[in-house]
């Protein structure tokens, strides 16, 4: 009788966290949808991926909230930037890809802007998940993430290419993008986190093992 309870448990269990997740993903969307506040909203999404879904600490929409609100102002600051970044690459991609398609030699330069943007996204695999797990200020942020990504580049490009699969997936089966934010976070969960335990004093990493025992064993 205990076992069946047991796997009665584990099912239900299983049940609630699929819920989680495809509810995080629309609270997610719902969070981005004024452009300024993706920023916050993706910080939130991978702090709740980490602590809820990942490690069963919490309930997702509590702490989705919770993160959204206390690292609001810093996260959308460093949006910002990337979104004025991604606006002057986009303008200059585009008028040196109109200079390509008639002709003139110089406009080439539209396959360097595109390099750009790929390598400032890069970045940003990093920025928002360390605002979720570390405090700093914006100049911090900025440049141990710059450093952190350099220094870490076979996981960068695993990242991306988990990036271009979402995308490539949405395109391909629409209807996952119910779930695939979610899904995305939590594979690239497991990157970031195994990167991060590196700039961790150890007395961080007990603390961390010691909260993310699971509840349930």
């Amino acid at each position: 009788m205990d076992q069946i309870f047991n796997l009665d448990n584990k099912f239900f269990r299983g049940v609630a966290k699929i819920i989680d997740c495809v509810w995080l993903s629309m609270l997610w969307f719902m969070c981005c949808i004024p452009v300024f506040t993706i920023g916050a909203a993706t910080t939130a999404l991978y702090y709740t991926v980490n602590k809820s879904i990942k490690n069963d600490r919490g309930y997702a929409s509590s702490e989705f909230f919770a993160s959204f609100k206390s690292n609001f102002k810093q996260s959308t600051a460093i949006w910002l930037v990337f979104l004025a970044i991604y606006a002057l690459l986009g303008f200059d991609y585009f008028a040196m890809k109109s200079y390509a398609d008639a002709g003139v030699e110089i406009g080439k330069l539209y396959i360097a802007f595109f390099v750009f943007g790929v390598i400032v996204t890069m970045w940003g695999f990093y920025v928002f998940p360390y605002i979720a797990r570390f405090e700093n200020t914006i100049k911090n942020v900025l440049k141990n993430t710059v450093f952190i990504a350099i220094s870490n580049i076979h996981w960068t490009i695993i990242m991306t290419v988990l990036f271009i699969a979402m995308w490539v997936g949405i395109y391909l089966f629409p209807p996952v993008a119910i779930v695939m934010p979610v899904l995305y976070q939590l594979l690239k969960n497991i990157a970031i986190e195994h990167v991060f335990k590196k700039y961790m004093t150890p007395e961080d990493l007990a603390l961390e093992e010691e909260r993310n025992r699971n509840f349930y064993n």
